[in-house]
């Protein structure tokens, strides 16, 4: 699994056009790895930009790239899981994924539309849908399977029962959110952690300029010669975990590959460590009285 891959989520959804140009030009830069899940719309749009990156050469075989995506909350259940895998082959047009995540964890009722309402959240069977998870893997459908937006608990009640343990966590993590105990529990545990959002998500509705705003970034990204982002990215990379970010831009590509010949001191570290810290992604969509999280201290276990 390379260590940094581009993430294809985009709010609004993106043209499929400028999903292809993204990827095909990450593909010339050098990124192997690309990140898709069934709710983002972009799972076509990705297969077309690899079948177009082999027929120009620009890869050899289908091998050389890693492919992760996630099966949305309406499929989980354990009867659900192969048949959307399935449909999500069928839209990358390939024949298997090198990990497939369980997005969240919750359940909503099958066929439920996006966007959804609290009605539709249920509890998820979770020993059914990961039972599925593992056949998927067995069946050779994924090389690996995961968990995206698993708290160290809610880990916890898989490994409990899990034949096929998680082969990886991805979950928001950045400067200004830095998920130093679910780090340890992973590590401990063997579990991959995949970083999203590892700018904050500024663009999006729901993320935050505190990562690209950062007066401590700044600070060291001026005495460095480097990019706010680039010393965002180099501080995920140096906790030894996966970066997924997202960008459609090829000088922003480019300068997200320049993180790897220099590194943080234990100085910069540790201001880096004082930066006041803010969960951007809330879910807050899955909170309702009348559903299986009444609160977000619930939904995320109360962690920091």
């Amino acid at each position: 699994m390379p260590v940094l891959g581009l993430g294809t989520a985009a709010d609004p959804f993106p043209a499929p056009e400028v999903v292809v140009k993204a990827v095909l030009e990450a593909i010339e830069l050098g990124y192997r790895m690309f990140d898709t899940a069934s709710v983002y719309q972009t799972e076509e749009a990705l297969g077309e930009a690899i079948s177009q990156a082999l027929s120009l050469g620009l890869i050899k075989s289908r091998d050389e790239v890693f492919i992760t995506s996630k099966i949305w909350c309406s499929d989980n259940y354990g009867d659900r899981v192969i048949p959307a895998l399935q449909k999500t082959l069928q839209n990358l047009k390939m024949e298997y994924l090198d990990q497939y995540l369980i997005h969240f964890p919750v359940s909503l009722k099958p066929g439920a539309p996006y966007p959804y309402s609290p009605e539709d959240v249920v509890p998820i069977d979770l020993k059914s849908v990961w039972s599925a998870m593992e056949e998927c893997q067995t069946l050779g459908l994924t090389k690996s399977i995961g968990v995206s937006n698993f708290t160290c608990k809610k880990l916890a009640d898989i490994l409990a029962f899990a034949k096929i343990p998680p082969a990886v966590n991805q979950v928001e993590m950045n400067p200004a959110w830095q998920q130093g105990k679910l780090i340890e529990y992973c590590h401990a545990n063997g579990i991959a952690i995949a970083a999203y959002s590892p700018l904050g998500g500024p663009g999006a509705n729901w993320g935050s300029k505190g990562v690209l705003e950062s007066k401590v970034l700044m600070e060291i990204a001026e005495s460095k010669g480097k990019s706010v982002a680039q010393v965002a990215l180099r501080w995920v990379y140096e906790q030894g975990v996966v970066i997924v970010m997202k960008s459609f831009n090829r000088e922003r590509l480019k300068q997200n590959l320049e993180i790897f010949d220099w590194e943080l001191s234990d100085e910069e570290s540790k201001k880096i460590a004082k930066i006041p810290q803010n969960r951007t992604v809330l879910a807050l969509s899955f909170i309702s009285e009348s559903g299986p999280f009444k609160s977000l201290e619930e939904l995320w276990d109360g962690e920091q």
